[in-house]
Protein backbone atom coordinates (compact mmCIF):
# COMPACT_ATOMS: atom_id res chain seq x y z
CA UNK A 1 0.00 0.00 0.00
CA UNK A 2 1.63 3.22 -0.96
CA UNK A 3 0.54 6.98 0.26
CA UNK A 4 0.41 9.93 -1.87
CA UNK A 5 -1.60 12.57 -3.58
CA UNK A 6 -4.07 12.11 -6.75
CA UNK A 7 -3.29 14.67 -9.17
CA UNK A 8 -5.33 15.40 -12.49
CA UNK A 9 -2.43 17.64 -14.28
CA UNK A 10 -1.25 20.16 -12.57
CA UNK A 11 -4.16 19.82 -10.13
CA UNK A 12 -4.52 17.74 -6.64
CA UNK A 13 -7.52 16.35 -6.46
CA UNK A 14 -7.05 14.33 -2.75
CA UNK A 15 -4.98 12.61 -0.56
CA UNK A 16 -5.21 9.25 -1.09
CA UNK A 17 -3.99 5.49 -0.63
CA UNK A 18 -3.24 2.92 -2.95
CA UNK A 19 -2.46 -0.79 -3.07
CA UNK A 20 -2.32 -3.43 -5.83
CA UNK A 21 -3.12 -6.62 -5.22
CA UNK A 22 -1.21 -9.80 -7.82
CA UNK A 23 -3.90 -12.72 -8.87
CA UNK A 24 -4.40 -14.82 -7.74
CA UNK A 25 -4.57 -13.13 -3.81
CA UNK A 26 -7.76 -10.63 -5.11
CA UNK A 27 -11.50 -10.85 -4.48
CA UNK A 28 -11.70 -12.05 -8.30
CA UNK A 29 -8.36 -13.58 -8.46
CA UNK A 30 -7.17 -11.24 -11.32
CA UNK A 31 -4.48 -8.76 -10.51
CA UNK A 32 -6.76 -5.79 -9.05
CA UNK A 33 -5.70 -2.43 -7.87
CA UNK A 34 -7.83 -0.36 -5.41
CA UNK A 35 -7.31 3.82 -4.74
CA UNK A 36 -8.81 4.69 -1.29
CA UNK A 37 -9.90 8.44 -1.30
CA UNK A 38 -11.66 10.66 1.48
CA UNK A 39 -15.46 10.28 1.22
CA UNK A 40 -16.80 13.09 0.45
CA UNK A 41 -19.19 13.06 -3.17
CA UNK A 42 -17.28 15.43 -4.93
CA UNK A 43 -14.02 13.88 -4.59
CA UNK A 44 -15.22 10.46 -5.81
CA UNK A 45 -17.24 12.42 -9.10
CA UNK A 46 -13.50 13.60 -9.65
CA UNK A 47 -11.54 10.89 -9.09
CA UNK A 48 -14.02 8.36 -10.97
CA UNK A 49 -13.67 10.92 -14.05
CA UNK A 50 -10.31 10.79 -14.59
CA UNK A 51 -10.68 6.98 -13.93
CA UNK A 52 -12.80 6.91 -16.85
CA UNK A 53 -10.88 9.46 -18.90
CA UNK A 54 -7.45 7.48 -18.58
CA UNK A 55 -9.15 4.04 -19.88
CA UNK A 56 -10.98 2.36 -16.82
CA UNK A 57 -14.94 1.69 -17.39
CA UNK A 58 -18.23 1.17 -15.03
CA UNK A 59 -18.08 -1.88 -13.56
CA UNK A 60 -21.29 -3.59 -14.38
CA UNK A 61 -23.87 -5.08 -11.80
CA UNK A 62 -22.04 -7.46 -10.02
CA UNK A 63 -19.29 -7.86 -11.61
CA UNK A 64 -16.16 -8.79 -9.55
CA UNK A 65 -18.30 -11.25 -7.89
CA UNK A 66 -19.21 -12.74 -11.33
CA UNK A 67 -15.55 -12.81 -12.74
CA UNK A 68 -14.57 -14.47 -8.35
CA UNK A 69 -17.30 -17.08 -9.42
CA UNK A 70 -15.66 -17.33 -13.48
CA UNK A 71 -12.27 -17.81 -11.66
CA UNK A 72 -13.30 -20.50 -9.50
CA UNK A 73 -12.66 -18.41 -5.95
CA UNK A 74 -16.30 -18.91 -5.49
CA UNK A 75 -19.37 -21.06 -6.14
CA UNK A 76 -22.96 -19.76 -7.26
CA UNK A 77 -24.55 -20.03 -4.44
CA UNK A 78 -21.47 -18.40 -2.22
CA UNK A 79 -21.58 -15.85 -4.76
CA UNK A 80 -25.47 -14.71 -3.82
CA UNK A 81 -24.52 -14.82 -0.62
CA UNK A 82 -22.47 -11.82 -0.97
CA UNK A 83 -25.23 -9.94 -2.51
CA UNK A 84 -27.33 -11.33 0.76
CA UNK A 85 -25.24 -10.22 2.86
CA UNK A 86 -24.93 -6.28 1.65
CA UNK A 87 -29.16 -6.06 1.36
CA UNK A 88 -29.97 -8.02 4.66
CA UNK A 89 -32.34 -6.02 6.60
CA UNK A 90 -32.20 -8.35 9.62
CA UNK A 91 -30.33 -10.56 11.71
CA UNK A 92 -31.79 -13.63 10.79
CA UNK A 93 -31.56 -12.18 6.93
CA UNK A 94 -27.27 -11.65 7.84
CA UNK A 95 -26.63 -14.85 9.68
CA UNK A 96 -28.55 -16.98 6.36
CA UNK A 97 -25.93 -15.03 4.36
CA UNK A 98 -23.13 -15.79 6.21
CA UNK A 99 -23.62 -19.56 6.65
CA UNK A 100 -24.23 -19.34 3.21
CA UNK A 101 -21.12 -17.48 2.11
CA UNK A 102 -19.29 -20.69 4.46
CA UNK A 103 -20.20 -22.77 2.17
CA UNK A 104 -23.44 -24.35 4.12
CA UNK A 105 -25.17 -24.52 1.08
CA UNK A 106 -22.73 -25.87 -1.43
CA UNK A 107 -21.71 -28.55 0.77
CA UNK A 108 -25.34 -29.66 1.58
CA UNK A 109 -25.37 -29.58 -2.44
CA UNK A 110 -22.34 -31.61 -3.06
CA UNK A 111 -22.48 -34.37 -0.12
CA UNK A 112 -26.46 -34.77 -1.56
CA UNK A 113 -24.78 -34.59 -5.60
CA UNK A 114 -22.13 -37.45 -4.93
CA UNK A 115 -24.50 -39.85 -3.42
CA UNK A 116 -26.50 -39.27 -6.73
CA UNK A 117 -23.79 -40.01 -8.38
CA UNK A 118 -23.02 -42.85 -7.18
CA UNK A 119 -26.08 -44.26 -7.63
CA UNK A 120 -26.06 -43.06 -11.49
CA UNK A 121 -23.03 -44.75 -11.55
CA UNK A 122 -24.25 -48.45 -10.57
CA UNK A 123 -26.82 -47.72 -12.92
CA UNK A 124 -24.63 -47.10 -15.76
CA UNK A 125 -22.47 -50.26 -15.20
CA UNK A 126 -25.35 -52.52 -15.51
CA UNK A 127 -26.52 -50.49 -18.94
CA UNK A 128 -23.08 -50.29 -20.21
CA UNK A 129 -21.93 -54.15 -19.35
CA UNK A 130 -24.77 -55.88 -19.38
CA UNK A 131 -23.42 -59.01 -19.77
CA UNK A 132 -21.06 -58.83 -16.48
CA UNK A 133 -23.41 -56.78 -14.15
CA UNK A 134 -26.77 -57.55 -13.50
CA UNK A 135 -29.69 -55.20 -12.65
CA UNK A 136 -29.57 -56.06 -9.30
CA UNK A 137 -26.02 -56.17 -9.13
CA UNK A 138 -25.77 -52.20 -10.55
CA UNK A 139 -29.22 -51.17 -9.43
CA UNK A 140 -29.92 -53.18 -6.22
CA UNK A 141 -29.94 -50.10 -3.87
CA UNK A 142 -31.39 -47.48 -6.34
CA UNK A 143 -34.95 -46.93 -4.58
CA UNK A 144 -33.72 -47.51 -1.31
CA UNK A 145 -30.89 -44.73 -2.25
CA UNK A 146 -33.69 -43.09 -3.85
CA UNK A 147 -35.92 -42.72 -1.57
CA UNK A 148 -33.41 -41.36 0.80
CA UNK A 149 -32.24 -38.98 -1.58
CA UNK A 150 -35.71 -36.99 -1.86
CA UNK A 151 -36.07 -37.32 2.08
CA UNK A 152 -33.20 -35.28 2.57
CA UNK A 153 -34.10 -32.61 0.10
CA UNK A 154 -37.41 -32.61 1.82
CA UNK A 155 -36.04 -31.87 4.91
CA UNK A 156 -34.33 -29.28 3.69
CA UNK A 157 -37.33 -27.52 1.79
CA UNK A 158 -38.83 -24.76 4.33
CA UNK A 159 -40.28 -22.38 1.74
CA UNK A 160 -42.34 -20.73 5.31
CA UNK A 161 -38.64 -20.16 7.12
CA UNK A 162 -36.91 -18.85 3.98
CA UNK A 163 -39.72 -16.13 3.23
CA UNK A 164 -39.53 -15.36 6.74
CA UNK A 165 -35.73 -14.71 6.68
CA UNK A 166 -36.09 -12.67 3.84
CA UNK A 167 -39.56 -11.28 3.54
CA UNK A 168 -40.20 -10.99 7.21
CA UNK A 169 -43.29 -11.69 8.97
CA UNK A 170 -46.51 -10.11 8.16
CA UNK A 171 -49.04 -9.96 10.66
CA UNK A 172 -52.55 -8.25 10.40
CA UNK A 173 -54.63 -6.43 13.27
CA UNK A 174 -58.51 -6.98 11.94
CA UNK A 175 -61.84 -7.16 14.17
CA UNK A 176 -64.78 -5.30 14.71
CA UNK A 177 -64.76 -1.45 14.51
CA UNK A 178 -63.37 0.88 17.54
CA UNK A 179 -61.99 -2.03 19.78
CA UNK A 180 -58.13 -0.79 19.50
CA UNK A 181 -56.60 -1.73 16.07
CA UNK A 182 -55.15 1.39 15.30
CA UNK A 183 -54.02 2.05 19.06
CA UNK A 184 -52.52 -1.00 19.46
CA UNK A 185 -50.20 -0.94 16.27
CA UNK A 186 -49.26 2.72 17.35
CA UNK A 187 -48.12 1.42 20.44
CA UNK A 188 -46.07 -1.48 18.97
CA UNK A 189 -44.52 0.39 16.44
CA UNK A 190 -43.69 3.53 18.85
CA UNK A 191 -45.06 6.13 16.66
CA UNK A 192 -48.44 7.47 15.78
CA UNK A 193 -48.82 5.71 12.59
CA UNK A 194 -52.90 5.61 12.50
CA UNK A 195 -55.26 7.96 13.27
CA UNK A 196 -57.19 7.18 16.32
CA UNK A 197 -60.62 8.32 17.39
CA UNK A 198 -63.78 7.14 19.41
CA UNK A 199 -65.44 7.69 16.19
CA UNK A 200 -66.46 3.81 14.33
CA UNK A 201 -64.96 3.57 11.08
CA UNK A 202 -62.29 6.43 11.32
CA UNK A 203 -59.51 3.72 9.59
CA UNK A 204 -61.11 3.15 5.92
CA UNK A 205 -57.65 1.94 4.31
CA UNK A 206 -55.15 -0.85 5.46
CA UNK A 207 -52.20 1.13 7.19
CA UNK A 208 -48.53 -0.53 7.33
CA UNK A 209 -45.90 0.02 9.52
CA UNK A 210 -42.62 -1.97 10.20
CA UNK A 211 -40.80 -3.02 13.85
CA UNK A 212 -37.48 -5.04 13.99
CA UNK A 213 -36.44 -7.00 17.15
CA UNK A 214 -33.91 -9.47 17.86
CA UNK A 215 -33.04 -9.39 14.24
CA UNK A 216 -36.84 -10.52 13.10
CA UNK A 217 -38.34 -7.93 10.71
CA UNK A 218 -43.00 -7.52 11.64
CA UNK A 219 -44.63 -6.10 9.20
CA UNK A 220 -47.91 -4.81 11.02
CA UNK A 221 -51.08 -4.39 8.85
CA UNK A 222 -53.84 -1.92 10.66
CA UNK A 223 -56.92 -2.82 8.70
CA UNK A 224 -60.59 -1.31 8.21
CA UNK A 225 -62.79 -2.63 10.65
CA UNK A 226 -64.96 -5.40 9.14
CA UNK A 227 -68.44 -4.69 9.09
CA UNK A 228 -70.87 -4.26 6.33
CA UNK A 229 -71.16 -0.70 5.14
CA UNK A 230 -73.07 1.82 3.05
CA UNK A 231 -70.25 3.68 2.59
CA UNK A 232 -68.27 2.96 -0.91
CA UNK A 233 -65.08 4.21 0.21
CA UNK A 234 -64.63 2.32 3.96
CA UNK A 235 -66.51 -0.83 2.05
CA UNK A 236 -63.49 -0.92 -0.35
CA UNK A 237 -61.14 -0.59 3.03
CA UNK A 238 -63.12 -3.65 4.12
CA UNK A 239 -62.50 -5.52 1.22
CA UNK A 240 -58.58 -4.65 1.30
CA UNK A 241 -58.70 -5.58 4.70
CA UNK A 242 -60.03 -9.23 4.10
CA UNK A 243 -57.21 -9.46 1.37
CA UNK A 244 -54.29 -8.54 3.86
CA UNK A 245 -55.96 -11.12 5.82
CA UNK A 246 -55.74 -13.92 3.16
CA UNK A 247 -51.69 -12.62 2.31
CA UNK A 248 -50.97 -12.90 6.51
CA UNK A 249 -48.58 -15.18 8.47
CA UNK A 250 -50.36 -14.30 11.62
CA UNK A 251 -53.95 -12.83 11.61
CA UNK A 252 -54.71 -10.97 15.54
CA UNK A 253 -58.48 -10.61 16.08
CA UNK A 254 -58.79 -7.93 18.20
CA UNK A 255 -61.68 -7.84 20.81
CA UNK A 256 -62.88 -4.90 23.33
CA UNK A 257 -62.76 -6.12 26.67
CA UNK A 258 -65.04 -3.93 28.60
CA UNK A 259 -67.80 -5.48 25.92
CA UNK A 260 -69.32 -9.02 25.17
CA UNK A 261 -68.12 -11.18 22.15
CA UNK A 262 -70.60 -10.66 19.76
CA UNK A 263 -72.01 -13.06 17.16
CA UNK A 264 -70.17 -11.59 14.65
CA UNK A 265 -66.85 -12.16 16.52
CA UNK A 266 -67.52 -15.47 17.75
CA UNK A 267 -68.37 -16.67 14.17
CA UNK A 268 -64.36 -15.27 13.39
CA UNK A 269 -62.66 -16.69 16.77
CA UNK A 270 -64.01 -20.37 15.14
CA UNK A 271 -62.26 -19.39 11.42
CA UNK A 272 -58.88 -19.03 13.08
CA UNK A 273 -56.02 -20.87 12.15
CA UNK A 274 -53.77 -22.71 14.83
CA UNK A 275 -51.35 -20.16 14.41
CA UNK A 276 -52.92 -16.83 14.85
CA UNK A 277 -54.24 -15.59 17.85
CA UNK A 278 -56.48 -13.40 19.99
CA UNK A 279 -55.71 -9.61 21.63
CA UNK A 280 -58.16 -9.27 24.08
CA UNK A 281 -57.85 -4.84 24.45
CA UNK A 282 -58.51 -2.23 26.70
CA UNK A 283 -57.42 -4.37 30.09
CA UNK A 284 -57.67 -1.27 31.42
CA UNK A 285 -61.51 -1.17 32.12
CA UNK A 286 -63.91 -3.45 33.69
CA UNK A 287 -63.41 -7.01 32.18
CA UNK A 288 -66.91 -8.15 30.41
CA UNK A 289 -64.64 -10.99 28.06
CA UNK A 290 -61.89 -12.49 29.48
CA UNK A 291 -59.18 -15.21 28.28
CA UNK A 292 -61.23 -17.73 29.94
CA UNK A 293 -64.45 -16.38 27.60
CA UNK A 294 -62.23 -16.93 24.34
CA UNK A 295 -61.10 -20.67 25.58
CA UNK A 296 -64.30 -21.70 25.61
CA UNK A 297 -64.59 -21.98 22.05
CA UNK A 298 -60.78 -22.13 21.09
CA UNK A 299 -58.50 -23.26 24.05
CA UNK A 300 -55.51 -23.90 21.11
CA UNK A 301 -55.67 -20.56 20.35
CA UNK A 302 -52.42 -18.15 22.39
CA UNK A 303 -54.76 -15.21 23.49
CA UNK A 304 -53.30 -11.80 25.45
CA UNK A 305 -54.71 -9.37 27.69
CA UNK A 306 -53.17 -5.95 27.06
CA UNK A 307 -54.21 -2.22 27.31
CA UNK A 308 -52.69 -0.03 23.88
CA UNK A 309 -52.57 2.67 26.97
CA UNK A 310 -49.89 0.34 28.55
CA UNK A 311 -46.60 -0.42 27.16
CA UNK A 312 -45.45 -3.23 29.32
CA UNK A 313 -48.40 -4.82 28.39
CA UNK A 314 -47.84 -5.18 24.96
CA UNK A 315 -44.46 -7.59 26.08
CA UNK A 316 -46.65 -10.92 25.58
CA UNK A 317 -47.03 -9.50 22.09
CA UNK A 318 -43.54 -9.04 21.18
CA UNK A 319 -42.19 -12.22 22.59
CA UNK A 320 -45.42 -13.95 20.32
CA UNK A 321 -43.98 -12.45 17.73
CA UNK A 322 -40.62 -13.48 18.09
CA UNK A 323 -41.60 -17.33 18.65
CA UNK A 324 -43.50 -17.16 15.80
CA UNK A 325 -40.80 -16.09 13.50
CA UNK A 326 -37.87 -18.56 14.71
CA UNK A 327 -36.62 -20.33 11.85
CA UNK A 328 -34.05 -23.07 11.68
CA UNK A 329 -30.76 -21.63 12.47
CA UNK A 330 -29.62 -24.28 9.93
CA UNK A 331 -31.68 -24.04 7.31
CA UNK A 332 -29.85 -26.03 4.34
CA UNK A 333 -31.63 -23.23 1.69
CA UNK A 334 -33.05 -19.98 1.75
CA UNK A 335 -33.02 -18.64 -1.88
CA UNK A 336 -35.76 -18.64 -3.41
CA UNK A 337 -33.58 -19.60 -6.45
CA UNK A 338 -31.94 -22.79 -4.47
CA UNK A 339 -35.28 -24.18 -3.48
CA UNK A 340 -37.01 -24.04 -6.75
CA UNK A 341 -33.58 -25.76 -8.26
CA UNK A 342 -34.49 -28.82 -5.29
CA UNK A 343 -38.28 -29.18 -5.50
CA UNK A 344 -37.49 -29.61 -9.73
CA UNK A 345 -34.76 -32.61 -8.44
CA UNK A 346 -37.33 -33.90 -6.05
CA UNK A 347 -39.56 -33.94 -8.54
CA UNK A 348 -37.27 -35.73 -10.69
CA UNK A 349 -36.14 -38.49 -8.34
CA UNK A 350 -39.71 -38.91 -7.88
CA UNK A 351 -40.02 -39.60 -11.50
CA UNK A 352 -37.32 -42.14 -11.65
CA UNK A 353 -38.97 -44.30 -8.75
CA UNK A 354 -41.99 -44.39 -10.40
CA UNK A 355 -40.50 -45.46 -13.60
CA UNK A 356 -38.63 -48.07 -11.39
CA UNK A 357 -42.58 -49.65 -10.97
CA UNK A 358 -43.34 -49.87 -14.31
CA UNK A 359 -40.22 -50.27 -16.66
CA UNK A 360 -36.54 -51.49 -16.70
CA UNK A 361 -34.16 -49.33 -14.19
CA UNK A 362 -31.97 -47.65 -17.41
CA UNK A 363 -35.43 -45.96 -18.17
CA UNK A 364 -34.97 -43.92 -15.17
CA UNK A 365 -31.66 -42.86 -16.12
CA UNK A 366 -32.64 -39.54 -17.79
CA UNK A 367 -34.71 -38.47 -14.78
CA UNK A 368 -31.50 -38.81 -12.70
CA UNK A 369 -29.50 -37.16 -14.35
CA UNK A 370 -32.53 -34.06 -14.98
CA UNK A 371 -32.16 -33.97 -10.98
CA UNK A 372 -28.50 -33.78 -10.69
CA UNK A 373 -28.55 -30.77 -13.62
CA UNK A 374 -31.04 -28.75 -10.82
CA UNK A 375 -28.63 -29.25 -8.08
CA UNK A 376 -26.10 -28.36 -10.40
CA UNK A 377 -27.76 -25.05 -10.89
CA UNK A 378 -27.60 -23.75 -7.36
CA UNK A 379 -23.53 -24.09 -6.84
CA UNK A 380 -23.20 -23.56 -10.66
CA UNK A 381 -21.72 -26.79 -11.48
CA UNK A 382 -24.07 -26.16 -14.19
CA UNK A 383 -24.73 -23.45 -15.44
CA UNK A 384 -25.34 -20.77 -18.61
CA UNK A 385 -24.79 -17.21 -19.12
CA UNK A 386 -28.98 -16.71 -18.81
CA UNK A 387 -28.98 -18.53 -15.27
CA UNK A 388 -25.51 -16.48 -14.56
CA UNK A 389 -27.43 -12.80 -16.13
CA UNK A 390 -30.45 -13.87 -13.95
CA UNK A 391 -28.11 -14.41 -10.20
CA UNK A 392 -26.13 -11.23 -11.18
CA UNK A 393 -29.14 -8.66 -11.94
CA UNK A 394 -29.81 -8.07 -8.83
CA UNK A 395 -26.65 -7.38 -7.12
CA UNK A 396 -25.62 -3.49 -6.92
CA UNK A 397 -23.29 -2.04 -9.43
CA UNK A 398 -19.50 -3.28 -9.13
CA UNK A 399 -20.03 -5.84 -5.79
Amino acid sequence: MMYGTISDGSEVLDECMAVLMRAPASYTREDVAEIQVHGGTQVLNRVLALCLKKGARMAEAGEFTRRAFLNGRIDLSRAEAVMSLISARGEQERRAAVRQMEGGTAIFVRETSEKLYALQAGLAACIDYPEEISDEEGAGQLREGLEELIRTLQEAIDQRSARLIHDGMRVTLFGNPNVGKSSLLNALLGQEKAIVTDIPGTTRDTVDGEITFEGIRVYLTDTAGLRETEDPIERIGVERSRNALKNADIALLILDGSREISMEEWERLASLRKEDAVIINKSDLEQKTTEETVKTLRDDLRCMTVSALDPGSLRKVREFFRKSAEVNDHLAFTQPRHLDAVERAVFHLREALRTLDIMTPDMAAVDLQEAQNALGEITGDRVDEKLLDAVFSGFCVGK
